[in-house]
């Protein structure tokens, strides 16, 4: 496993990480046998950093870390999320009281005395240009409470007004073959400024895997089934932003990255991880089958020059136009 300085934190976390929303809820039925035997092959593979919210399962994905990682507090990295158990527009939702509360839940159900990241849960716009909640966060790390924090953005713009308070540590952003909008700005302001970048939705929902047809289907409860046109959150957390039969005919385009490379699925994953700006890909996972085949862009070939040029043309010509909400 190979590990990157996540900005200025001091943390040095697995190039390969991951993502605990599908097996907190919300991505069809999942066993917890499975999800905590995965996340035992995660870290015996070298993988020592985790990503969670409080709203995954309702806590469930937090309580599964818990399991998981006892005995390894020291040497396994977690990072959750708040505010979005709450009214996300709500002020009050971002004061100390509040935000405390959300905090020592997680660590409650996390049984830790300090969260390594916390982040703000894709909070709107006015919350982080109005700024106050940096501040409430910046006393919950005087208090020991927390080692550093970042936010969970939706938006290249909401990126870059993070990144006016320094005690920002970390971005969280979407961003993959199909949206590749953050790597023109924000990224490269982002390691100037020591901030770490860690990558979600890294298939855009599945669509990268190259698996799905037309014709595919979820469960009710996966949320790409009741999210697949934004339904229940923002547009871009479903499939990228793109409409799924789209998405599959883009997908279908995109095979010969593949060749060579094992499968989509990692070659998906490599061309991220060949971006020097960022720290970490957070994939998710519901069994070892998948957490294996993720680890596996380890072993996976860089994109020469030529093709990361066919791969930019294709996304301008092709994707971006397709893409819904904002971005």
């Amino acid at each position: 496993m190979k590990y990157r300085q996540l900005g200025s934190t001091g943390l040095s976390v697995s190039e390969v990480s991951f993502g605990t929303w599908a097996i907190g809820g919300s991505w069809g039925n999942v066993k917890d046998a499975n999800s905590l035997e995965a996340l035992a092959a995660a870290m015996d593979a070298g993988v020592n950093f985790f990503d969670t919210a409080d709203v995954y399962g309702d806590g469930h994905s937090e309580e599964l870390l818990a399991k998981a990682t006892k005995g390894r507090e020291d040497s396994i990295h977690i990072a959750t999320k708040f505010c979005r158990a709450a009214d996300i527009y709500d002020p009050s939702v971002y004061s100390y009281e509040s935000v405390r509360s959300f905090c020592e839940a997680s660590l409650k159900r996390l049984n830790r005395e300090r969260i390594d990241l916390y982040q703000i849960h894709c909070p709107p716009q006015e919350i982080l240009q109005d700024g106050e909640v940096f501040a409430v966060l910046d006393k919950l790390r005087e208090e020991g409470k927390i080692r550093e924090y970042g936010v969970s953005v939706e938006t290249v713009e909401e990126g870059l007004i993070c990144l006016e308070y320094p005690g920002v540590k970390a971005l969280q952003v979407i961003f993959n073959i199909f949206r590749q909008k953050p790597a023109e700005v924000l990224f490269p302001k982002a390691h100037q400024q020591g901030v770490g970048i860690l990558v979600r939705l890294p298939l855009a929902s599945g669509l990268l895997t190259g698996k799905f047809s037309e014709n595919s289907t979820f469960d009710a409860d996966d949320h790409r089934s009741f999210n697949r046109n934004g339904e229940s959150f923002n547009v871009g957390e479903t499939f990228a932003g793109l409409p799924f039969e789209k998405g599959v005919e883009l997908s279908r385009e995109l095979a010969w990255i593949g060749e060579g490379r094992g499968n989509m699925t990692r070659a998906s994953l490599r061309w991220i991880l060949d971006n020097p700006h960022i720290t970490c890909v957070i994939p998710g996972f519901k069994n070892v089958a998948q957490v294996q085949d993720n680890l596996g862009v380890q072993e996976v070939p860089a994109f020469t020059e030529d093709e990361l040029a066919r791969l930019r043309s294709f996304y301008e010509a092709k994707v971006q136009g397709e893409i819904r909400g904002p971005y």
